[in-house]
């Protein structure tokens, strides 16, 4: 097992510091988001506008405009780049609410609620097309390659989930490389398109790339702990969700590896049959609770907040420096 490393941050846990400086690109992404929204379709923009105007926080095209900082690019490449990784992400969460079943997203009702399932899926392509476009237009091949292969890293771990969902067998290596392929390998393209456009050394890439690969495990395994010891407001969706949904999470993986054989025969029915009862909820938490599950997936988290920061030590200082390592600080900080 892996030694857990604590993350301990000189930095305020927030990203004000991101948003104010990447604000002015900022502004120009969101404009070019709601130009490539639209369409004769009329559902089209109305599905995309539903999800992607529902209060993200737009960190991963944030980061993009970052690491661009970062590296010096001065170009505009990276305003669409921004825009084709907010579209990838937008494009899974409509699919991700469709494989789960989900009715929630962002504390709102989930776009397949109001236009079924078919809308969804079919928005979330039309959404993917137009951010190959805007990466085809950028005129980069090696950005083009980054993020196409994202794309279909992504597919590969929502695969990969579905392959481990309601299998309580699943151990904590293989839970990894589903999040690592399901999550983080967009965090990962989005900050690394950045210095490719900037003409960057490969270590400078493999630096900002690290950042976003590590940040990207560490942010999922904060959600994992959210859902079982968060609150809805903050959630945006109902807690134990995941647990409703047959989902198997670090939490559980802990709980199951950890727990006595009626402990894991609880698992099993559960998850592994789907058969939950009134009060089997409140039973995860209690075996959560009794075996530390939930503190230590965010003792894991910051293990791989350490390393993202450490990626960057070889960096310069600078103001969007601090800022990406305040992010770091943020994401971990949102278990609190």
């Amino acid at each position: 097992m892996a030694v857990v490393v604590p993350f301990e941050s000189p930095h305020p846990a927030s990203i004000e510091r991101l948003t104010r400086l990447v604000a002015p690109d900022m502004e120009r992404v969101n404009n070019t988001i709601l130009a490539r929204t639209g369409s004769d379709v009329t559902m089209i923009p109305e599905v995309a506008n539903h999800l992607i105007s529902s209060g993200g926080k737009r960190l991963r095209p944030m980061l993009t405009l970052a690491m661009a900082r970062l590296s010096g690019y001065s170009g505009d490449g990276h305003i669409k780049l921004s825009a084709a990784v907010e579209f990838m992400h937008t494009a899974t969460l409509l699919h991700d609410d469709v494989v789960d079943q989900s009715d929630m997203r962002r504390g709102k009702q989930a776009a397949r609620m109001l236009w079924g399932n078919e809308a969804s899926v079919l928005v979330g392509d039309f959404l993917l097309g137009q951010a190959f476009k805007m990466m085809v237009e950028v005129g980069s091949l090696q950005a083009l390659d980054i993020l196409s292969s994202a794309a279909a890293v992504i597919a590969e771990g929502e695969v990969m989930q579905l392959g481990a969902a309601k299998n309580t067998a699943t151990n904590e290596d293989e839970y990894l490389s589903v999040i690592r392929a399901k999550t983080a390998e967009l965090f990962a393209a989005a900050c690394e398109v950045g210095p490719v456009l900037a003409g960057k050394n490969k270590s400078e890439i493999a630096a900002c790339r690290s950042f976003g690969m590590n940040l990207g495990i560490a942010f999922q395994l904060i959600d994992d702990a959210l859902d079982y010891g968060g609150k809805s407001v903050k959630l945006g969706k109902n807690v134990g969700d995941d647990f409703r949904e047959g989902k198997i999470t670090l939490p559980v993986v802990l709980s199951f590896r950890r727990g006595s054989d009626q402990e894991r025969e609880f698992w099993n029915r559960t998850l592994g049959k789907g058969e939950v009862h009134d009060g089997d909820l409140d039973t995860a938490l209690g075996l959560m609770t009794k075996h530390h599950a939930i503190e230590d997936t965010v003792g894991r988290a910051r293990h791989y907040g350490s390393i993202a920061t450490d990626a960057l030590a070889l960096v310069p200082a600078s103001e969007i420096k601090t800022a990406l390592e305040e992010t770091v600080a943020f994401c971990i900080a949102r278990a609190h």
